[in-house]
């Protein structure tokens, strides 16, 4: 895919619609990733808007098979397919990290080096959770901190350029690909459509700011 055929999202200041947007999506994408939508968020999706508000914008078409996806399944067939490709006993049929998917291994220096990076903007983990940091659903909880948190020496473009570019790009898209090549995935191959075009419209938004 050419940039050129990227409608890239414009990084405006915080309070910008633009923005809240941007960090909306993040939020949305982690909730998907951490855990099978409940019949709560199942409703939000029945009534969500599928038209972009520029008609034909790179992200309408995902969105929409998104929104047809999740109003198509029930809170029990979502747990079942979630469980089925994350979840399970022994090793998971997909892996959620990112150690993984940059290393071959789970624990390996991608997630020290995370660690790292995420001391330095003032950020730990949350020890009641069981997920390391590198799951994708916190990376992405990341970024909507980076975008819509209110302490300006870490929430700024700055900053979501550098941990997109060292944590999340060189990976998510390629836990798309396993996603969507599992024969089980019927939810999550929208979910993870919907990512790596958000994905691309957020690469080619840094591309531009460095321009």
């Amino acid at each position: 895919m050419k940039s050129a055929d990227l409608r890239a999202l414009s990084f405006a200041t915080a309070d910008d619609s633009e923005e809240i947007a941007r960090a909306e999506l993040y939020g949305l994408l982690s909730r998907l990733w951490i855990a099978a939508p409940d019949a709560e968020l199942l409703g939000q999706f029945g009534v969500a808007v599928t038209e972009a508000p520029q008609p034909g914008g790179y992200l309408e078409l995902p969105w929409q098979a998104l929104v047809g996806a999740m109003r198509a399944t029930t809170p029990q067939a979502a747990a079942d397919e979630y469980e089925a490709l994350f979840g399970g006993v022994g090793k998971p049929e997909i892996l959620l990290y990112g150690s993984f998917y940059l290393s071959g291994f789970l624990n390996e220096k991608p997630l020290a080096a995370l660690r790292t990076d995420l001391a330095v903007i003032g950020l730990a983990r949350d020890e009641s959770r069981g997920e390391t940091e590198d799951h994708v659903a916190y990376g992405f909880e990341v970024m909507r901190y980076l975008i819509a948190g209110d302490d300006a020496a870490a929430c700024n473009l700055e900053q979501q350029r550098k941990f997109f570019r060292a944590h999340l790009q060189p990976w998510v898209e390629k836990l798309a690909d396993a996603v969507e090549a599992h024969p089980r995935a019927q939810v999550w191959r929208e979910v993870a459509a919907f990512t790596r075009a958000f994905m691309q419209v957020e690469t080619q938004g840094f591309d531009m700011l460095e321009a």
